[in-house]
């Protein structure tokens, strides 16, 4: 397996925010019951996921954050991820930027060091945060120094702000040579997909399901080869379909877009990565297909080619070794 569609802090384990909470005496309020995260809708979610990343006060915290994350994704057999971060989610709790990425480059070479999983990281501006917080993060992906920093993407609600008000972010991060991602068609329609294609030109789309809305845009989408990274858990969790069998999984399979599966927020949405890829599984897709997502996410990784083919390599020996080429992947 290989993920390019995960929030850091979305995928802390409700145990660790809970530990880091009560080491400083934070209150969580009603967001963690039961060890699960507790929200009721797009909005909810959101304010849940702002509140649970407060309990990370140190560079340190955030490296025991990225191993515990990488280091789950290893066991269930994944060879490479990459996560968004946020600077903006760093200063809420008080941790500069340069100590947030820092931190989270330590915890990708103890991961690495322990299971071998390879990881980068992308950093991601807030839109309902505002413009001018967006360049502040694309300025700071394209600092120099950044340790395993290697995309820019564009994240938060959706619904506030017009891609085309995020262009110049965009081309600071692009003129640094970063590879380039965006959220839409997630709570959007097929509009917002089109927009953002439209405005900043991005290799990939974070979600961009919804694009199955306009047969126009699909075609376009499979013939520019821009990829889609899903998350059908998320999808669900948040209502966008009422069960698998609607998702537009497969139909974008089948128009020849290239798609990746992502757990978005993992344990906000109750899933993982391996969930994901039994979700597709549910879908419709059979074993070479989702081995072609794996195959996809590497080849479209923001990573330099040497480690994209030692990765494919990596894939490829796995599947062989299975005798059923992409049962697992």
């Amino acid at each position: 397996m290989a993920e390019l569609h995960c929030h850091i802090e979305g995928a802390a384990d409700p145990g660790l925010v809970c530990m880091l909470a009560r080491r400083y005496g934070i209150d969580l309020g009603d967001i963690v019951r039961d060890d699960f995260y507790v929200w009721h809708d797009f909005s909810s979610f959101l304010a849940a996921y702002d509140r649970a990343s407060t309990v990370f006060r140190s560079e340190e915290d955030f490296a025991e954050l990225a191993t515990d994350h990488l280091t789950r994704l290893a066991s269930a057999g994944t060879l490479y991820a990459e996560f968004f971060i946020s600077p903006d989610h760093a200063k809420l709790s008080g941790v500069a930027p340069e100590a947030y990425a820092a931190g989270l480059a330590t915890g990708i070479a103890r991961a690495r060091e322990a299971t071998g999983i390879e990881a980068r990281m992308i950093v991601v501006g807030v839109r309902h945060l505002g413009v001018e917080a967006v360049e502040r993060a694309a300025r700071f992906a394209a600092g120099p120094g950044r340790r395993d920093i290697t995309g820019f993407g564009l994240a938060g609600d959706e619904r506030i702000g017009a891609h085309a008000d995020f262009r110049k972010a965009f081309d600071i991060a692009r003129d640094a040579g970063l590879g380039l991602t965006i959220h839409a068609g997630e709570v959007c329609g097929a509009e917002s997909v089109r927009a953002a294609i439209d405005a900043v030109a991005p290799h990939r789309i974070g979600h961009g399901v919804r694009a199955i809305e306009d047969a126009a845009l699909i075609a376009e989408i499979a013939r520019r080869g821009i990829v889609l990274e899903v998350c059908p858990g998320s999808n669900l969790a948040l209502g966008l379909y009422p069960d698998i069998a609607s998702h537009p999984l497969k139909r974008l399979v089948a128009a020849g877009v290239k798609v990746t599966l992502g757990a978005d927020d993992p344990p906000f949405f109750r899933t993982s990565l391996a969930a994901e890829y039994r979700l597709a599984a549910e879908a419709g897709i059979d074993a070479p297909g989702r081995l072609a997502f794996t195959r996809t996410a590497i080849e479209a990784a923001f990573v330099d080619e040497t480690t994209r083919r030692r990765l494919i390599d990596r894939l490829m020996l796995a599947a062989l070794s299975l005798g059923a080429p992409g049962t697992s992947q």
